[in-house]
């Protein structure tokens, strides 16, 4: 582990909540009827209730923002570049996400984007399991959550061609 001293290690811990943050709020701004819009699809019978995305949300942010301060605190800010730029990359393929689906309703679109998300992550994790294996196992219940919402995307995407 890297030494640093402790406001450092705090300023790095709240600039990586703010930017996980930051990409959750620019999603959420495209998310503002996602709950009435999610209702009204066709959704598979194993399509969770719409109440259950913002508590798995709200988890898997923060669990992003240990995972990649972690990674910080191992490597510091300058090895952790590679790490970093992909977590960054990743947030913003998420962000956008919510914007094709929810604001843009391209089911198409979001399908295409959730695999490169997916690839993102898988690629995230990669990288922090080398930093520190606990910062990639951090990041585990995410690529579970991607790979479901991929699923769950595509079944949105063929159930409702008229909408998406």
């Amino acid at each position: 582990m890297i030494a640093t001293s402790a406001p450092l290690r705090l300023g790095a811990l709240a600039l990586l909540l703010a930017a996980t943050f930051i990409a959750a709020a620019v999603g959420g701004m495209a998310a503002a009827s996602a709950p009435e819009f999610y209702q009204s699809l066709r959704r598979p019978s194993w399509a969770p209730p719409s109440w259950l995305f913002g508590p798995v949300w709200t988890l898997l942010y923060l669990m992003m923002a240990l995972a990649a301060w972690l990674v910080v605190r191992a490597l510091g800010p300058g090895e952790a570049r590679l790490a970093l730029l992909l977590f960054l990359a990743q947030l913003a393929a998420n962000a956008l996400w919510t914007w094709l689906f929810f604001a843009w309703r391209s089911g198409a679109g979001a399908f295409a984007e959730i695999l490169l998300l997916w690839v993102l992550v898988a690629a995230t994790i990669w990288q922090f399991w080398r930093a520190t294996p606990v910062a990639g196992i951090l990041l585990l219940p995410y690529l579970a959550w991607i790979s479901f919402a991929t699923a769950l995307t595509w079944a949105m995407w063929r159930g409702n061609p008229d909408v998406l």
